[in-house]
């Protein structure tokens, strides 16, 4: 039986070791200050990094606050020899192309796009400027990677996370054993979201489960998307749906009043209303991501840097959300869960 082990990563931080010896008596002070200096940490020059975020919630939001705590420990700090530059798109996509051409005309020395659409629009803005994709949960449908992961242009590099199902599909069975419908709301104009439909349909079969999978083109649409649920789902599962994370609290008003669990695979959406999540922790995703950038501001080109994957799950749990959707929560899940109603951040 698999277990749900609580991982965390923390960022590399670069160190420097000064060498001390024995100095001779008759050293000159200018000898002493000479050698001062050839054992003083080389300070990190001024640089810019510009991001953007697809909209503003409470797990993109933790990925920025780990890139800039990560940026920190490996010598930029913001406010002192990094300036950073923020701005979301607050999910239009019109708007994310317009904030990509500003980009692309100040000319950071990076640019960070946190999620799918923003790194698309980003993409298609520039290709010279360093961009670190983030918060991308298929790289490969969203065209920034090929199935080889070589970046479809030179000045991409970054972090994704296509988190394995088959830990998800477990955790249907643990959460709601008879589970054999999994509804799924889900934005068609995300190739993440998309791209995560298709994997569904080819693998719940395995497990004789199926998918029920309702389009929620806005927001504002979720709430109604998740109605059109009730009779036809046993559970809800979503992922990375910047519209749906963007809505959770309307998603979970519903799927309380229809007793259906919801799965996720975010740490916030458990504590804005979720049964459960399997995924990886968002503040830790973005330090992670800041070694990426880091290495850009010293001097790497992104065609250096080999795209990365962080696959370490966390599993959270709301037994109180539980059985507002009409699941109870056994030892055999929360034993090795954080359990957010007792654990403040």
């Amino acid at each position: 039986m698999q277990h749900f082990h609580t991982l965390k990563l923390s960022a590399l931080t670069l160190s420097a070791v000064a060498l001390f010896g024995c100095q001779d008596k008759s050293e000159t002070s200018a000898d002493a200050t000479q050698h001062a200096q050839a054992t003083t940490v080389p300070v990190k020059q001024a640089k810019t990094v510009a991001i953007s975020a697809i909209v503003e919630h409470p797990s993109l939001d933790d990925i920025r606050r780990g890139i800039v705590a990560g940026l920190a420990d490996l010598g930029y700090k913001d406010g002192q020899n990094l300036t950073v530059n923020f701005q979301s798109a607050q999910g239009n996509m019109a708007t994310a192309a317009q904030i990509a051409k500003q980009f692309a005309s100040e000319n950071p020395d990076a640019i960070v796009a946190i999620s799918t659409p923003t790194a698309q629009s980003l993409a298609a803005a520039t290709q010279t400027i360093p961009l670190i994709y983030t918060a991308v949960s298929d790289p490969v449908a969203a065209k920034l990677i090929d199935n080889n992961n070589i970046p479809t242009q030179m000045n991409i590099t970054g972090l994704s996370s296509q988190l394995p199902l088959e830990p998800q599909i477990e955790l249907f069975t643990k959460v709601k054993p008879n589970a054999k419908r999994i509804g799924y709301v889900y934005s068609p104009g995300e190739a993440n979201s998309v791209a995560l439909k298709e994997r569904l349909m080819e693998i719940l079969p395995k497990y004789d489960m199926t998918l029920v999978d309702i389009p929620a083109n806005r927001s504002a649409d979720v709430a109604a998307a998740t109605r059109a649920l009730d009779g036809r789902a046993d559970l809800i599962y979503t992922s990375l749906d910047n519209n749906v994370a963007s809505a959770m609290e309307a998603m979970v008003q519903v799927a309380n009043e229809l007793d259906l669990p919801i799965i996720a695979s975010d740490e916030f959406s458990v504590r804005r209303g979720a049964t459960a999540a399997l995924g990886v922790n968002d503040f830790d995703f973005g330090v992670v991501t800041a070694e990426l950038v880091a290495q850009v501001l010293d001097g790497k080109k992104p065609a250096e840097i080999e795209p990365k994957i962080m696959n370490t799950l966390t599993l959270y749990v709301s037994p109180k959300h539980a059985i507002e959707q009409g699941v109870s929560l056994n030892d055999e899940i929360t034993k090795d869960a954080i359990n957010v109603d007792v654990v403040t951040r």
